[in-house]
Formats: C-alpha cells, structure tokens, sequence
C-alpha cells in the first residue's frame, strides 16, 4: 500500500505523576531524518524512540516532541512525620540542658534533612509513559501515512489512465503519419528524381521511416505505466523506484517528440510530459 511522508499526530497521556504529551510531524525527505525535543529530565530516552522510529518509518523528515508537565500532586511538599516527632525530642531533650538556647525556626527545621521527601517523580515510570505515548502516536502516524498515500495513489492512477490515452492515440494516429511523412517526401524529391538512384531512394526514404517510427517508445511507455501501477500495490517504501520510473517515462516522451513529425504527434508528446511532471511532484511525497 503506497503510503505519503507527509502526516501529523498530536496524543496525551495522564499519568500521577504528570501529564505528557508527544507531537510527530513528518514531511517528504530522501532518507530518514529525525529530530527531537525531549524534556531534559527524560533525555535518555533518544535512542530508544529513535529505534522505534526506524523499525516504523523507513523516509521522511520526522519531528518529535515530547512535553511533560508535572501533576500538583508531585510538586506538593511532603512532611515526613516521624522524622520531624524525633527531631522535635531531640531538640526538647537538649533544651533541658541549654534553657538559654533558641529554638530553631519552621524553615531551618524544612532544610534539616529527612524532614521533606525529596524522593522526587519515579522516571521509570515516566520513561514507560512516554514508551507507550510513542507507540500510539506511531499508529496514528502510520494511519495518516496511508490516508494521504491512497490519495497520492489516486492521483497518479489518474495520469496513468491519462498516458494510456495519450499512447492511444499516438497508435491511432501512427498508419497516416507514416503515410503521410511518405507523400511528403516524394513530393519534396519529385523535381530531383531522375538524378537519384531509385533503389537508393526508397531506401533513404525506408531509413527516415524507420527513424519516424515511434512503435517501440510506445511499447516502452506502456511498460513503464504497468510498472509504476504494479508498484502502487506494492507494500513497503517505493517512493525511490517510482522516481525511477518517472524518469524512464520522461526519457521515452522526449524521444517521442524529437521523432514527430506531425502536429498530432507533438501534441502528444507535451502532454505526456505535463502527466509525468505531474506525477512526479505527488511521488516526492512518497515513502
């Protein structure tokens, strides 16, 4: 199934401890081209969603960025009431012995150590979040993929249908224009006929026919059209054999319009050109 580079997914996930939400952006690119913005706390996990990117994706310029937001829940202060209740004896204790002494204040009683969980979020936990948020925004990635590939497809189903046309009629046409370049050649050489050998004649005139004879780029173009058909069904990334193609296509509408020799003919032949353009632009979105 002929999938696009080009797609766009946003998903979110909320989790205890915060909130995360992860963006894939891609476009048309030659090659596999990925950039990230991660929040600094879950830096690490680069090599891991890049792995997964190219098990997924085989082109395309990719943009992730991964937003965490942490949950009021974790940013919340917490009093570790034992430590405080032993602090609080130690400080009774040695108030007996030094009356005179200051008690210390609520604030240097936070900074003294065991007072406040300072554990901070589980990051495993956050890393299997974001593992998780990846994979689905994988699947929505791939849906668009192929949405917009089944409509590139289309497209270029449609310029085929119309290079089938365009062949066609070049066929139709080919008997008379033989005939026709034939006349016009007689006609051209009827006031210098007796100084030419006849047998030397007819057979310049059989090379000029020969060279006019456009059967063979027809039969090409056909097998270039099966070919670039065959690939749209194909599964995987086909982008760079399409291109190929395009190019092989293009190769057969030139010498088509060098060899015209009738109006007709060249008007063919532009045509052709303009589908394969055209084509070619929806391919470079190809995977």
């Amino acid at each position: 199934m002929t999938r696009s580079m080009t797609a766009f997914t946003r998903q979110s996930l909320d989790t205890d401890q915060a909130s995360l939400a992860l963006e894939l952006r891609s476009v048309n690119q030659r090659y596999l081209d990925v950039h990230f913005r991660l929040p600094e706390s879950l830096r690490d996990l680069e090599t891991p969603f890049r792995e997964r990117l190219r098990e997924r994706l085989a082109r395309g310029k990719v943009e992730c960025t991964l937003r965490l937001e942490s949950s009021a829940a974790s940013d919340t202060v917490a009093i570790n009431g034992e430590r405080v209740e032993q602090l609080m004896a130690a400080l009774t204790q040695l108030r007996s012995h030094a009356p005179e002494a200051a008690m210390p204040d609520l604030m240097a009683l936070l900074g003294y150590p065991g007072v406040t969980d300072d554990r901070g979020p589980d990051t495993d936990a956050l890393r299997r979040a974001a593992l998780e948020l990846l994979t689905a925004a994988l699947d929505d990635l791939d849906a668009g993929r192929e949405r917009e590939g089944e409509r590139l497809a289309a497209l270029i189903r449609e310029r085929l249908a119309g290079i089938r046309g365009q062949v066609a009629e070049v066929r139709a046409h080919l008997p008379d224009v033989l005939a026709r370049q034939r006349r016009q050649i007689l006609e051209r050489l009827e006031t210098v006929r007796a100084e030419l050998d006849p047998q030397r004649l007819e057979a310049e005139m059989a090379l000029l026919a020969q060279k006019a004879d456009v059967a063979e780029e027809l039969d090409r173009l056909e097998t270039h059209v099966v070919e670039v058909e065959r690939q749209l069904q194909q599964k995987g990334a086909v982008g760079r054999r399409l291109d190929f193609l395009m190019q092989e296509l293009n190769r057969e509408a030139n010498t088509l319009s060098s060899k015209a020799v009738v109006t007709e003919t060249t008007r063919c032949a532009v045509e052709l050109k303009v589908l394969i353009e055209q084509m070619r632009e929806q391919i470079q979105n190809v995977e």
